[in-house]
C-alpha cells in the first residue's frame, strides 16, 4: 500500500496522511495537487509532500479522490523552503500554503462533479444517496459541493462521491472547479472565400439591411489596410454603436466570422529595447567586489548611499544572470516602488519580465505562477509573496531597500521576514543573494561585519554628486525668540521660499496621519475611545471624521462633549493634514500635494501625482514615510522635517535604528542631480546622539552606536527574540491563559530569558483583548534547545480544552 502527506490549506499543524488508490500510483508525484476529503464534511485540495509505504499505526487513511495536474505543480525546492519557513518561524504549513496560493488554485468545497462520458449506470447497484447524486447530474450536468448538501446528508458526501468514483461513474471536472479561465477577446475576420465573390453581389445582398451593410464596410476596410492585423470586435462596436443582431446575421449568411483569442491579463512591454548604461568606476570596483564574493559562495550586503546607482549594478548583475540562462527574482518592499526599476527593465526584458503583487487579481496572479512554471520569465519584480513562485532555475535574489519594514508586516499571517527567507530561498535554489540598501538593518549590518555576509560599500552618489547638507534647528529657542509661525521656525520658512523662488521642490516629511492626534474636551478633559479598541480616535480634517487606524472604524466628529455636553472642544497633536493646512497657508502662491495611505486610497492617485512632480507642477509636497521611497526627481532641493523628536520616542527597541533610516531616505531626495541638497531638522533637543551622528553623515560611526546600545540591554542582533501574543474577546481569560502559558515556559526556560505576560501596549484592537509574553534567547546551538521547549510548551497548553478558544500568535525575530 502507497501513502501520501498532504499539505491542507488549513491552520493546522504538519501534514495529513492519505492512501493512494492504485488507479493513481503511476501518475501520482511530490508537488502535485489532489483532492482530498477532510473530517467526513469538506474537500480540499492539498499538495503532496511525501510518498511513502509507512501505514499509519492508530488510525485508517482516507483515500485521494483526484489528481489535479499532470505534472507538479510545486517545485521540491518549494517544499524545502516551505518546511524551513514552518519549522523556523513556528507557523503552520497550512497557513503557508493558503499565502502562497493564488485563491484560483486552492479548491475547496466549489469542486464541480460531472458524469463520465457514455456512461451507462446501473441504478440497482446504487444506494439511495448515490442515485440522487446521479438523476441530479443527468438533469444538470454539473453541480458543486455545496449544491450536493442540498439532498445529500454532510456526513454521506465524501462516502456517496467516493464511491460513485470507484464504480467509474462520475469524474471531477478539472476545468471548472479550478475557478481559473483564461481572459478570451473576441475577434472579426472575413474569410479568404467571402472576399473572392463579386462584392457588388455581396452589397446588393446587404441593400435591405444597411446597418449589416455598413459593419461588413467596417470590417472590410480594416482588413484591407492592415491585412496582417487581427480585428478586434470591441474595436469595431467603440467606433458605431452596432448591434449583436447584426453581427449575428452576417455571421449565419457566412460573411463574417467571430473568433477567440487568449490574452493575457497583464499588458507585457512591446516597446523598443534599449542597452544599459555604462557603469561609473566607483560602481564596477563595487561589481568586482560583488563577483569576488559570488565566486567563493558568499552573498552580499550592498551598503550604498542615496543615489548611488546601486540599481545599475543590480541590472548588470541581472543581465549576467539571465545570460547564463537563469532566472531573477527582485524583491521591493512596496510594489509603489517599482515604477522607476521597471521603467529600465521592461526596455531590456520586455515580454520575459514580470510582476507579482498583492495588487494583481487572483486570475492575474495564476497567469504570471504559470509563466514562471513554464520557465517564460526570466525577471521577476515583486513583493514578499513572489517568494514562493515555482521558480526552475533560479540564479539571483535581489533584495533592494533590505531594511524596509514591509518585509515583515506583523498584520499578515503566516509572520516571517521576507529579507532572511530570500538568503534561505536563494541558498535552497543554489542561487546568489544581493541585499541592497542606503541604510542597512542593523541585524543585516552585523552580519557583514562578522562575516556571515560580503560587506560592499559604494560611497559616493552617481556623478560625484554631494551628499546632502544636515542643519539642526532648536525649535525650543526658536520659540523663546518668537521665531515661530506655527510648527515652522522662521529660517525653516525663509528657506522654502527661497526655494521657491528659485523654481526648485520641497519636501516636508511629518510621520503621523490625520490631522490631529485627539479631540478633547476643555472642560472635563473627556476623548472619543474607539469602540473596538483601547487607543485613541486620530481626527481626519479633510473627511471631517474620526478614524481609528488599528480597526478602521469611523465616527463623525462630536460637536459638543458626549460626557459633559460642553461645546469647548478642541484639537491636541499634530497630523500631516495639519502640517499641510498650515504650509498651505504660509505658501498660497504656491502648489502643494499631500502624500499619504488617505490621499493616495483612489486608483492610480501615486501616479498622477508622480508625473505631476516628474513634470515640475508641484512646489510642495508634504507626506508621511511614503515620499521617502521611490521618488527620484531633479528639481527637489529642500528636504524639511519640522517634528523630528516624533520619530525617536516610540516604544520600540528600533526606535533610534528606524528614526535614522526614515530621515537618511528621505534626504536622500534631496540634490540628486545638483548636489546642493540640504536638511533642515526641527527638534527640541538638537544634542541627542542619533542627530549628532546624521549630522556628521558618518555611517559607520551610527552602526557603531546601535550596535553598543543593543549589547548593552540584551536585544538583536545579540539575541533571538520571539513575541508570544495571547488574544480574546475576555479580558479575564487572556490574563489567565498568559498567566498559565508563562508558568508552563517557566518550567522548561531559564527566568531570565522570559519577559511577561503583561497586557499589550495597545490592550485591545478589534475586540480582542492582548496579553504578551517576550521570550530572549541565547543565539547558536541554545537556541535551538530553547526553541524546541517553547514547541512543547506550545502543546502542553494546548492540552487545555478551556483555552482552546485563545487565539495565539508567534512572532519570531519580529
Amino acid at each position: 500500500m502507497t501513502f501520501a502527506q498532504i499539505i491542507l490549506p488549513l491552520n493546522l499543524k504538519g501534514t495529513f496522511t492519505y492512501k493512494v488508490p492504485d488507479v493513481y500510483l503511476d501518475e501520482i508525484e511530490v508537488g502535485m495537487r489532489v483532492l482530498v476529503p477532510f473530517r467526513g464534511k469538506k474537500i480540499y485540495t492539498g499538495i503532496v509532500t511525501e510518498i511513502h509505504q509507512n501505514a499509519p499505526e492508530i488510525f485508517v487513511p482516507k483515500e485521494i479522490i483526484s489528481i489535479l495536474d499532470e505534472f507538479p505543480i510545486l517545485p521540491n525546492e518549494q517544499i524545502r523552503f516551505w518546511n524551513w519557513l514552518s519549522e523556523y518561524y513556528l507557523c503552520n504549513l497550512g497557513e503557508i500554503y493558503r499565502f502562497a496560493f493564488p485563491s484560483s488554485l486552492k479548491l475547496e468545497s466549489e469542486t464541480y462533479l460531472k458524469l463520465k462520458p457514455n456512461v451507462t449506470v446501473d441504478f440497482e447497484l446504487l444506494e439511495v444517496n448515490e442515485m440522487y447524486l446521479i438523476q441530479a447530474l443527468e438533469v444538470r450536468q454539473l453541480i458543486n459541493l455545496t449544491e450536493i448538501e442540498a439532498f445529500i446528508p454532510k456526513k454521506d458526501i465524501v462516502k456517496t462521491i467516493n464511491s460513485l468514483i470507484d464504480l467509474k461513474y462520475i469524474e471531477v471536472d478539472e476545468k471548472i472547479a479550478e475557478k481559473y479561465k483564461a481572459k478570451e477577446v473576441a475577434y472579426l475576420k472575413i474569410e479568404d472565400s467571402v472576399l473572392m465573390r463579386n462584392l457588388p453581389e455581396i452589397l446588393v445582398e446587404l441593400k435591405r439591411s444597411p446597418k449589416q451593410q455598413e459593419l461588413f464596410l467596417s470590417i472590410l476596410e480594416k482588413q484591407t489596410e492592415h491585412p496582417e492585423k487581427p480585428i478586434r470586435k470591441s474595436e469595431i462596436f467603440a467606433e458605431v454603436n452596432y448591434a449583436a443582431t447584426q453581427l449575428k446575421s452576417l455571421s449565419e449568411k457566412g460573411l463574417v466570422q467571430e473568433y477567440y483569442l487568449q490574452k493575457d491579463r497583464l499588458e507585457a512591454y512591446s516597446g523598443e529595447m534599449e542597452k544599459l548604461e555604462k557603469l561609473t568606476d566607483s560602481q564596477l570596483l563595487a561589481k568586482s567586489d560583488i563577483d569576488a564574493a559570488f565566486a567563493a559562495g558568499k552573498n552580499v550586503l550592498l551598503h550604498g548611499v542615496t543615489s548611488s546607482g546601486k540599481t545599475h549594478i543590480y541590472l548588470e548583475k541581472i543581465q549576467e544572470t539571465v545570460s547564463e540562462g537563469k532566472s531573477v527574482l527582485f524583491l521591493l518592499p512596496e510594489i509603489s516602488l517599482t515604477k522607476q526599476i521597471v521603467q529600465r527593465l521592461e526596455k531590456k526584458y520586455g515580454k520575459q519580465l514580470g510582476f507579482y503583487h498583492q495588487k494583481l487579481t487572483d486570475f492575474e496572479r495564476v497567469e504570471v505562477w504559470r509563466k514562471v512554471k513554464n520557465n517564460e520569465l526570466k525577471v521577476v519584480i515583486g513583493t514578499r509573496n513572489a517568494l514562493f513562485l515555482p521558480f526552475h532555475s533560479l540564479g539571483l535574489v535581489i533584495v533592494d531597500e533590505e531594511h524596509d519594514s514591509m518585509y515583515r508586516p506583523r498584520e499578515v499571517s503566516p509572520y516571517f521576514n521576507a529579507k532572511d527567507s530570500a538568503l534561505v530561498l536563494a541558498k535552497t535554489y543554489s542561487a546568489m543573494a544581493i541585499l541592497g540598501s542606503a541604510t542597512p538593518s542593523v541585524e543585516t549590518y552585523y552580519l557583514a561585519k562578522k562575516g556571515k555576509l560580503q560587506y560592499v560599500y559604494l560611497g559616493e552618489r552617481f556623478g560625484n554628486v554631494k551628499l546632502p547638507e544636515y542643519q539642526l534647528i532648536d525649535f525650543k529657542e526658536a520659540q523663546d525668540l518668537k521665531r515661530v509661525t506655527g510648527n515652522f521656525t522662521t529660517e525653516v520658512t525663509e528657506e522654502i521660499q527661497n526655494e521657491l523662488h528659485q523654481k526648485k521642490q520641497i519636501m516636508i516629511l511629518h510621520n503621523r496621519r490625520g490631522y490631529a492626534n485627539v479631540v478633547e474636551c476643555e472642560s472635563c478633559g473627556y476623548v472619543h475611545y474607539c469602540s473596538n479598541c483601547d487607543v485613541v480616535m486620530t481626527y481626519h480634517k479633510f473627511s471631517d471624521e474620526m478614524k481609528c487606524h488599528y480597526c478602521g472604524q469611523k465616527a463623525t466628529k462630536p460637536k459638543f462633549c458626549p460626557k459633559c455636553h460642553s461645546e469647548n472642544l478642541n484639537v491636541r497633536g499634530v497630523g500631516v493634514e495639519q502640517i499641510f493646512e498650515e504650509i498651505s497657508r504660509i505658501f498660497p502662491e504656491a502648489e502643494i500635494d499631500r502624500m499619504d495611505v488617505d490621499s493616495m486610497r483612489k486608483k492610480f492617485a501615486y501616479e498622477k501625482l508622480y508625473e505631476k512632480i516628474e513634470n515640475g507642477e508641484t512646489d510642495i509636497i508634504v507626506g508621511t514615510q511614503m515620499i521617502s521611497k521611490g521618488l527620484d526627481f531633479d528639481d527637489i532641493e529642500l528636504v524639511v522635517i519640522p517634528k523630528a523628536d516624533a520619530l525617536l520616542y516610540v516604544q520600540d527597541f528600533r526606535a533610534e535604528e528606524k528614526a535614522y533610516q526614515l530621515i537618511t531616505q528621505v534626504s536622500g531626495r534631496a540634490g540628486r542631480i545638483s548636489g546642493k541638497g540640504k536638511v533642515m531638522i526641527q527638534t527640541y533637543n538638537p544634542h541627542h546622539t542619533v542627530f549628532q551622528l546624521i549630522k556628521e553623515n558618518y555611517s559607520l560611526k551610527i552602526y557603531d552606536h546601535f550596535l553598543e546600545e543593543r549589547r548593552k540591554f540584551l536585544y538583536p542582533p545579540f539575541v533571538k527574540l520571539i513575541l508570544i501574543e495571547l488574544k480574546h474577546r475576555r479580558e479575564e481569560k487572556t490574563n489567565r491563559a498568559s498567566q498559565f502559558m508563562g508558568s508552563i515556559l517557566r518550567k522548561y526556560l531559564p527566568e531570565e530569558c522570559i519577559l511577561g505576560p503583561e497586557k499589550s501596549p495597545i490592550s485591545k484592537i478589534n475586540l480582542l483583548y492582548q496579553y504578551q509574553i517576550l521570550l530572549k534567547l541565547p543565539k547558536g546551538k541554545k537556541y535551538s534547545e530553547y526553541k524546541n521547549l517553547v514547541l512543547k510548551s506550545f502543546e502542553e497548553f494546548d492540552e487545555l480544552p478551556a483555552y482552546r478558544s485563545i487565539k495565539r500568535i508567534v512572532f519570531v525575530d519580529f
